[in-house]
């Protein structure tokens, strides 16, 4: 987000928490604030406002949310206004409506007012945020915001009740946008630059509007008009025929999935009420690694979910090394308050989980870098994120992999953010999150 000298203006300050959801959201209300003359300062400086954009999926979210809404209650003058919002206010509103030093909290429903509810507060009007009308949809598309991608918010939601998940109850049934609003929001984007839209829901594979199903949003998307590309954001493993995998051969459609596992059991599946299993996820990577042999699989895996043996965690770091996912996102299991995993017998000790997350952090490691040296001698096509004071551009890969280079012969102008440029990469660093180097081939 820009930021400017402050003047006489008020300042806002964000923090997010969780999903790439959550960071779009963020992303416009800050555009709200910035189009209204609001500065956009810093969360660990004064501000005027303080807006707190919450997770609640596992208790260790529940604590940095609690945290964050600590820190700003403790940092703020008594004029300045603290805003929650966000998941963790669906599943701790009594905890939040006891506090006296926040002024609103705000639900998920009701988030896309936020900026409403601030600005009107500043004008000497109280508004009740319960008696605002909420609509899931109602967000401004985000402008010089605090990510280089641009994110489309296409759905909200989830029907699928998995025993472990507290989502359904804090973001409600799966809502859909309309594909109208989802074809203009990203044309807009690609208007004011945007190079690479990222996709973003709870379970977007359920996407549903008229007549259009998830894979007919993204070929409305990719055949817009523009030098741009196309990446999907976590995704769940249900309802992808091959009408979607065909989507990866076109050249704006990122080779990457963020797909996601949590078992490698049916058993565990199972308990945890998954609506696929094993063999299903696997027919889905293989038709994909078919057309795409490069193509980029990362995923969440949980440990230590109730009655999970040793046999049942073995099979999940077998699919895990079979499948070779470059990033693995691993979670200890949660015990989450309402949810009936909660209530399952055979509760594994801390301990167990500890070591098994271990064990798949260390796997994750092993692939990440496994697949990071087979793209060497490879080219890619960078969306250069920033360039340092000696000349060397970063961003990431149609891949989603980090790649920096030298920019060389390209001119100071050339050296700014959110362009792409063709890269060889020629080798790779040390260290758990290697990072690869490469030579500019060309710029576009």
């Amino acid at each position: 987000m820009e930021r400017q000298s402050s003047g006489d203006r008020r300042r806002v300050a964000f923090e997010t928490l969780g999903c790439k959801l959550n960071q779009y959201e963020t992303d416009s209300i800050a555009t709200d604030f910035h189009k209204a003359g609001y500065e956009i300062v810093p969360y660990a400086g004064e501000a005027d406002a303080y807006v707190v954009n919450t997770c609640t999926v596992t208790n260790k979210s529940d604590r940095k949310s609690r945290n964050l809404i600590n820190r700003a209650t403790g940092r703020k003058t008594d004029e300045a206004v603290v805003v929650v919002t966000g998941c963790f206010v669906d599943s701790n509103r009594e905890y939040l409506d006891e506090r006296d030093d926040v002024t609103y909290v705000v639900d998920n429903r009701r988030k896309s007012r936020v900026f409403h509810i601030v600005d009107a507060h500043f004008k000497g009007e109280i508004l009740d945020p319960n008696a605002i009308e909420g609509d899931l949809f109602a967000y401004r598309t985000g402008e010089n915001g605090f990510h280089t991608r641009s994110m489309v918010k296409i759905q909200d939601g989830c029907d699928n009740y998995c025993t472990f998940c507290i989502i359904p109850f804090v973001r409600g049934r799966a809502t859909s946008r309309p594909l109208a609003d989802i074809v203009e929001n990203s044309k807009r984007l690609i208007e004011l630059g945007t190079k690479e839209i990222v996709l973003t829901g709870v379970n977007m594979g359920r996407y549903s509007s008229g007549e259009s199903d998830f894979t007919g949003v993204i070929e409305a998307i990719l055949d817009l008009p523009g030098d741009f590309r196309v990446r999907v954001s976590s995704l769940e493993p249900e309802g992808l025929g091959e009408r979607f995998v065909e989507l990866f051969s076109h050249p704006k459609m990122c080779p990457h999935l963020h797909l996601c596992l949590q078992s490698g059991s049916d058993r565990v599946l199972l308990q945890m009420r998954r609506v696929y299993r094993l063999d299903d996820y696997l027919a889905t990577v293989r038709r994909i690694r078919y057309h795409r042999p490069d193509f980029n699989f990362t995923t969440d895996v949980i440990v230590g979910f109730p009655g999970e043996t040793d046999e049942d965690f073995d099979e999940t770091c077998r699919v895990c090394e079979e499948v070779g996912f470059a990033h693995i996102h691993t979670f200890k299991y949660s015990r989450r308050d309402g949810t009936r995993a909660d209530r399952m017998v055979g509760q594994i000790p801390e301990r167990v989980k500890t070591a098994r997350s271990e064990t798949i952090r260390e796997i994750s490691e092993r692939n990440k870098r496994r697949y990071r040296e087979s793209m060497v001698g490879g080219t890619e096509r960078v969306l250069v994120e920033r360039t340092d004071e000696n000349g060397v551009a970063s961003g990431y890969g149609e891949h989603y992999v980090p790649i920096a280079f030298e920019t060389g012969a390209l001119s100071r102008a050339d050296r700014a953010e959110n362009i792409f440029a063709e890269v060889t990469v020629t080798g790779i660093d040390e260290g758990a999150d290697p990072l690869l180097r490469g030579e500019l081939t060309r710029k576009g």
